[in-house]
């Protein structure tokens, strides 16, 4: 039997390859971007890891979202052990399903407002946003991508009507309240990025926002180099974008906790701010996680050795599963 890595973006995966080889452990990647599928048929055993990305779209794979969520429910009708499967591909891809599950949850988001239709968007801001800053997202993003901040409706009426404005794959934007984050000390604006690995804390991420929202932690999404120094420390040092913290705030890591496990998420950042006041918003899930090497490197953390380990304890459990379902 093997882990079967779900996926679209070889140099996201190359992490993992590693580490799981370093762990001898038997998988398999499944490139989800197009192929043939015999649903009449049983699907192989073993451990079906999803890491369908929000942003498959923008390598080119515009229906590998689509795929996987079919072939996920061709697993799941089965009864494999599917690590993050359809109900985290669900709220992957959908930024404003996302925001539902997590109200629901009792977990306070920014408010959002939800546009389907461009023309939409001017009139959409003077309604809810009248006077006050605001960032605008596509429902499916991923990385960051397309996430813009505006500080009055002008400034968003010349980015929407101009050659820089990007369309989302689905026709859906998302017009969010701004939390603005204080600036505390050497540090810039912070957001901070909960790692959850089998559905438990595992660290968190201090990002320092002051370059812009593409805020993908894995080496291969910096700009220049994973380091992405920020501005000087005190001591005169670079700054690095990613610093990873031991801990966060009891309660909220418990909700964070249970509403994982109410969506069937195993793996994933959850990406929260605090303002001013200390309140905190949640506003952001990421079911395909990756981990910055370099900010690793210096807390002495491998979130991918967590990671293999896990999917091997669960590879191992699957013949006592069998049993138990026959």
């Amino acid at each position: 039997m093997h882990i079967h890595v779900i996926h679209e973006n070889a140099a996201w995966l190359e992490p993992l390859a590693r580490a799981l080889d370093k762990e001898r452990l038997a998988w398999r990647q499944w490139f989800l971007d197009r192929g043939v599928f015999d649903l009449s048929s049983a699907p192989p055993e073993g451990v079906f890891y999803n890491r369908m990305s929000a942003s498959s779209h923008t390598r080119d794979h515009r229906y590998a979202a689509e795929l996987t969520a079919s072939v996920l429910a061709w697993l799941a009708r089965h009864g494999r052990r599917i690590v993050n499967g359809p109900r985290a591909l669900d709220l992957e891809i959908s930024k404003a399903r996302q925001m539902a599950a997590l109200e629901a949850a009792g977990i306070a988001t920014p408010k959002t407002v939800l546009v389907a239709g461009k023309d939409m968007l001017i009139d959409a801001v003077h309604q809810y946003f009248s006077g006050n800053s605001l960032i605008l997202k596509p429902n499916r993003g991923g990385k960051g991508l397309g996430v813009r901040l505006f500080h009055t409706a002008a400034a968003l009426a010349s980015y929407v009507e101009g050659a820089d404005y990007e369309p989302p794959v689905d026709g859906l934007h998302l017009l969010q309240q701004y939390i603005r984050a204080p600036v505390i000390g050497p540090k810039g604006p912070l957001i901070t990025r909960a790692e959850f690995i089998g559905g438990r804390f595992l660290y968190a991420v201090e990002v320092d926002t002051s370059e812009g929202f593409e805020l993908c932690p894995a080496d291969q999404c910096a700009i220049e180099d994973a380091f992405c120094p920020a501005g000087p420390e005190d001591n005169g040092a670079p700054r690095a974008k990613f610093t990873i913290v031991d801990d966060i705030e009891p309660r909220l890591k418990q909700r964070y906790e249970a509403f994982l496990a109410a969506n069937d998420i195993e793996v994933a950042g959850i990406e929260f701010i605090r303002d001013a006041a200390g309140r905190v918003y949640t506003y952001d899930v990421n079911t395909n996680t990756n981990y910055n090497p370099e900010a690793e490197a210096r807390a002495g953390r491998s979130a991918m050795t967590a990671l293999a380990r896990f999917l091997g304890a669960e590879l191992a459990r699957v013949p006592e599963r069998r049993a138990a379902a026959e």
